[in-house]
């Protein structure tokens, strides 16, 4: 072994530079496509609108469902089989659901793409549905629902997003166990008739002089048909005219679980880059205000974040904490105040300045693979951003004033219209909620 008495100097820093994209549409889908060439991994995904927000009334939970059913077999092979053709290619079927849309995505050595497409698009358009199978992994999902429900946040979380949502965008992305419980197999094979058959979008990140883009479409479409589905205007930004409290009841609880929120804009918001570099000043970072005051000073907290969270139709503006009971009223009045504080005076460039570094650093982090270009890509076509936006938002990071965040933290935090929700001991927090006046204290209905 060799020891180096100096440790080596960093090298020059490179411009970070976002790949070479390119669109077509082929087999009446879309292909959405990043260049990187000599690379010797690619990444597939299929893009579907079948997100969370399809789901029917009552059945929460069915995409989550199908998303795990999608590799117990397909009506040309056996789950068996299915699971030993992946292996064969050395690749790995992923499956992810969210509000906007369901994305199956798999990552192997370039030369073996078309095969791997092949394999997502035959789990993704004839999956076998077997009615028993399907309900195995219903109970699988529901009983998993059922332990993370009985720690403390899952409770606490939906009854913010019910607090600020109507319909199916205020109920848990995921369902509850009770939603997901009530999902049959006709259910899931249902939601996968109404909204996997259309084309969707092919996303690629890899070396396209080696890859035929034709060809993998082909692969990914066959047998689809329809047209892409119209997407909803974005939902309003209602401001409450005064805080409230819900308490969720945990008996004997010795911590407060907290969650503080209101409405934000969507995704493509213009004023998204001030907002979230606004939001890492106040507690999206280690270094933020919510955590230097509520952990390092007051010492409420092993940590506390408050970020923006970004739909294509709605956004929502967020803080969780876990805090000791004893100490639930002034962690709650502290944490208003520092939003109010960085709503009424700003930011400073200080501050800022680790935020824009921070920021802008974690992006080029975050863009070393070709799974993460194809989540990039998806990025784009989600919400209708320009081919350009990733290669720019690095410096439109970095080129964020002062004046400009400050202005979006006046324009999209509203202390006053906060709701906050308590999950602890409801028989010791109720009067002393009542007493810090933070807001009317209710008891959540869930």
């Amino acid at each position: 072994m060799t020891l180096i008495a100096e440790r080596p100097g960093s090298g020059a820093a490179r411009p970070y530079r976002f790949p070479d994209i390119v669109r077509r549409t082929v087999a009446g889908g879309r292909v959405v496509a990043a260049h990187l060439p000599g690379q010797m991994l690619a990444s597939a995904s299929l893009l579907l609108d079948a997100g969370a927000a399809r789901e029917p009334a009552g059945r929460e939970g069915a995409a989550s469902v199908l998303a795990k059913a999608l590799e117990e077999g397909t009506t040309k092979r056996d789950a068996t089989a299915y699971a030993l053709a992946l292996e064969g290619l050395g690749a790995e079927l992923s499956t992810s659901v969210d509000w906007d849309a369901f994305r199956l995505a798999v990552g192997v050595p370039v030369g073996v793409l078309p095969a791997a497409v092949e394999l997502m698009a035959e789990a993704a358009r004839t999956p076998l549905l077997d009615p028993a199978e399907v309900s195995r992994v219903r109970d699988d999902e529901v009983t998993a629902l059922k332990m993370d429900w009985a720690q403390p946040g899952p409770r606490a979380d939906a009854a913010l997003r019910a607090d600020l949502f109507d319909g199916r965008y205020g109920r848990p992305l995921h369902g509850d166990p009770a939603s997901t419980a009530a999902v049959t197999a006709d259910d899931v094979a249902a939601f996968h008739a109404d909204w996997f058959l259309r084309p969707g979008t092919l996303l690629v990140a890899g070396d396209l002089d080696v890859l035929d883009l034709d060809a993998l479409a082909a692969a990914a479409f066959a047998g689809t048909s329809g047209d892409d589905l119209p997407v909803d205007e974005p939902l309003d930004v209602p401001v409450r005219d005064a805080r409230r409290v819900l308490l969720v009841d945990r008996p004997g609880s010795v911590q407060s679980t907290l969650r503080l929120g209101h409405r934000a804009p969507h995704r493509a918001h213009p004023d998204y880059v001030p907002m979230s570099l606004a939001a890492t000043v106040l507690g999206g970072a280690f270094t933020s205000r919510l955590n230097h005051l509520i952990r390092e000073v007051r010492g409420y907290t092993y940590g506390i974040r408050g970020d923006f969270g970004f739909s294509r139709r709605f956004g929502r503006f967020s803080v969780s904490a876990a805090v000791q009971t004893a100490v639930t009223a002034p962690a709650l009045a502290d944490t208003v105040g520092e939003i109010s504080r960085t709503r009424a005076t700003g930011v400073t460039e200080d501050e800022l300045a680790v935020a824009r570094t921070w920021r802008a650093g974690q992006l080029s982090v975050e863009m070393q693979t070709p799974g993460a270009i194809a989540g990039a890509l998806a990025t784009l076509v989600l919400h209708g951003l320009p081919d350009d936006y990733h290669a720019t938002l690095r410096e439109r990071l970095l080129g964020a004033t002062v004046e400009e965040v400050s202005a979006a933290a006046r324009t999209h935090l509203h202390p006053d219209g906060l709701t906050v929700v308590v999950e602890g001991d409801a028989a010791v927090l109720r009067d002393e909620l009542v007493a810090a006046n933070v807001g009317e204290v209710v008891d959540a209905k869930l």
